[in-house]
């Protein structure tokens, strides 16, 4: 196993706060006046290889004093962090976290990051297995890995825009231990991730390590057989992912 993680792969989750408008009832309702705009409360992330889970909010700011909705001085250092990262993973992160996150770069004048390459372990979960549900919670209940910190709702989100140092302590602890669970979910199901980026060249010299995990402990298991070659197959001692090798044992064949 490399002792040494080269590639940049964060782990990251996010809070923000609702919109606010103005209805006449309760359910379905469309908005008579919009009033403002969601706004980003907190991320949490951690660096895969590394062990501490960090966490940053809208409080840790100078700003905040001012403007307890300003983002900005918060979506900068998320901003660094994903023009740092070579893969960025995440629950539900595609459809979610990436996009929101985006939204608030783009609208508080910022410009999009570097590229990275992404992991989205909802996506994962749905695409291999049919659980009953793919939300973080009962996934980690199921996999025996963990259970959410319970938030006692949406008030902790009230409390927190309303400047509650106190609901701002347990948000940011809901914050974090979704990464925590994050990263134990993604490690799971990261032998079953069939095109998760080749982490053997960002990682290792080695032209036989794990394309998964980049482990140089990987073993031959048969072969793979298509209708132009026949091509070795590995298995990973130590994530348990399968690979194959580039080039076919063998090429002059004929075809039909």
């Amino acid at each position: 196993m490399n002792k040494k993680i080269k590639s940049k792969i964060l782990l990251f989750d996010i809070e923000n706060s609702p919109n606010l408008g103005f209805c006449w009832g309760k359910h379905e309702q469309e908005i008579i006046e919009f009033k403002k705009e969601w706004y980003m409360l907190s991320f949490a992330y951690k660096w895969l290889g590394e062990k501490t889970v960090k966490v940053y909010s809208l409080p840790d700011f100078k700003s905040f004093k001012k403007d307890k909705t300003d983002d900005k001085e918060l979506l900068q250092k998320l901003w660094e962090l994903l023009d740092e990262a070579e893969v960025v993973v995440g629950h539900n992160s595609n459809a979610f976290d990436i996009k929101k996150t985006n939204a608030r770069f783009l609208a508080n004048g910022m410009k999009c990051p570097s590229p990275y390459k992404t992991v989205d372990t909802l996506l994962e979960a749905r695409k291999h297995f049919f659980f009953n549900s793919n939300k973080l919670d009962h996934l980690s209940k199921l996999l025996g890995i963990g259970d959410k910190v319970e938030t006692g709702g949406f008030g902790l989100w009230l409390e927190c825009m309303a400047g509650n140092m106190k609901a701002w302590k347990k948000m940011t602890t809901y914050n974090k231990h979704d990464v925590v669970l994050l990263e134990k979910l993604y490690l799971v199901l990261r032998p079953w991730i069939t095109n998760h980026p080749n982490r053997a060249l960002m990682d290792s010299e080695n032209e036989k390590a794990c394309p998964t995990c980049s482990s140089s402990e990987v073993i031959k298991q048969g072969f793979i057989y298509t209708r132009t070659g026949k091509f070795q197959r590995w298995q990973c001692k130590s994530c348990g992912a399968w690979a194959q090798s580039r080039k076919s044992e063998r090429t002059n064949i004929l075809l039909k």
